[in-house]
């Protein structure tokens, strides 16, 4: 009976041992700070990377992510919402819009003295962005003002901000309905700006989600191409930038997830294509019988009479350099938009080429991006220190490992 009596003495006390050890875990995991941070680092490909070494004891697990058809205009919105361009609405800058333009009234533009000059349209630009009161990223670029009234613009809003997206919402506004607290770099800031901010707001607010935004590489291998060394004296200086970070992070927190990104890869260019000059030469005119944005690498476009559209789809369809992408290709790479709203019909150069000049401007250069997300040069990364719990395929997995991330502590 006494042994008995022992026995159960014993059992009630372990179990309140045990009860007592989990309660103290889950004290443990509640008071435990973890940070999940996502490092953006644009045109940073697989192809650009594979050969050269960046942070690899730092971040072992290493993965090639196909990005999206477009530019980063298409690609970040894709990172933040986890979704396709035409779930999100956001491709490429310029479209259609005849009936309302919010650049209506504005064609006599083109009577400005050197308004075609890459100064003097900046300066337009930020003054059009004033008058309009936008507050995404905001170009005129090259598009011809004689018809400028005819198109509209895709990023009106600033799409790391709430309500930014056109369609749906992003990462930091479900962080900030889960009641996670969050960092987000100033795209209006410089690189350095960004770093110091992060470590800043590290050390003294400890967010949980933190996103770096550096911008830089995409313009410097546009500049000088994937295989220049100025490229490798790039890397070297994220790499010393970015081991700060880490250090800091692990400094001011329990458990960090780090994650570095990027949106797309950069091929070489190597032959430019006066796509503009082929189909001006037409018996057709532009502004009645059809309209035509020329991206860099995509020619895209809308008809108002079946002749013009003949005869524009007989051009392309004998243009070498370049496919014409169908309707069920649209759809497999998620830009199957609305009312074409992007274009009727979407020419696509192959990787190498470029329209030049086109609406993005009238000089060559050294690397591009913007081809078929099946090319090699096309595919983005993701380097972590951790295995994902599921293995990413595409930039828009991303969302999920963020909401993964943070939703584990």
């Amino acid at each position: 009976m006494q042994k008995q009596q022992l026995n159960g003495h014993h059992k009630g006390l372990a179990r309140a041992l045990l009860r007592c050890s989990q309660e103290q875990k889950t004290s443990l995991e509640h008071d435990m700070k973890k940070l999940t941070l996502l490092i953006f680092i644009d045109a940073l490909g697989w192809e650009v990377l594979k050969t050269r070494q960046f942070l690899e004891a730092e971040l072992p697990y290493r993965q090639k992510l196909k990005s999206v058809l477009g530019y980063s205009s298409a690609c970040v919105p894709s990172i933040l919402s986890g979704k396709q361009p035409k779930d999100h609405g956001h491709w490429s800058f310029f479209f259609a819009n005849n009936d309302s333009s919010p650049f209506k009234g504005l064609s006599w533009l083109r009577f400005l003295p050197f308004q075609s000059r890459g100064r003097v349209r900046n300066k337009i630009s930020k003054w059009l962005k004033g008058i309009l009161g936008w507050t995404g990223y905001f170009q005129l670029y090259n598009m011809p003002f004689s018809h400028i009234d005819r198109f509209d613009y895709c990023e009106k809003n600033d799409i790391f901000a709430d309500d930014g997206m056109n369609k749906g919402t992003q990462i930091f506004e479900y962080c900030q309905q889960q009641g996670v607290s969050h960092h987000v770099s100033d795209w209006h800031a410089s690189e350095a700006e960004n770093i110091q901010s992060l470590k800043d707001d590290m050390a003294q607010k400890h967010p949980s989600f933190a996103f770096l935004y550096l911008a830089d590489m995409d313009g410097l291998l546009h500049q000088v191409g994937k295989a220049s060394p100025e490229v490798d004296t790039k890397l070297d200086w994220y790499e010393q930038q970015l081991r700060e970070v880490i250090d800091l992070a692990k400094q001011e927190y329990d458990v960090v997830d780090i994650n570095i990104c990027s949106d797309h890869g950069m091929a070489t260019v190597k032959k430019d294509i006066d796509l503009m000059a082929r189909v001006e030469a037409l018996p057709l005119t532009f502004g009645e019988q059809y309209l035509a944005a020329y991206d860099s690498t995509m020619a895209r476009f809308w008809f108002y009479d079946d002749s013009a559209r003949q005869k524009i789809e007989t051009l392309l369809k004998d243009c070498t350099e370049g496919q014409i992408l169908d309707d069920a290709e649209l759809a497999r790479l998620g830009c199957d938009f609305d009312n074409q709203q992007y274009g009727e019909l979407v020419f696509l150069l192959d990787a190498g080429n470029i329209i030049c000049p086109s609406h993005m401007g009238t000089k060559t250069i050294t690397g591009m991006h913007g081809y078929h997300p099946d090319h090699a040069d096309s595919d983005a990364v993701l380097l972590s220190n951790i295995a994902p719990p599921t293995e990413p395929v595409c930039i828009t997995d991303l969302y999920a490992l963020v909401q993964h991330s943070v939703a584990s502590v």
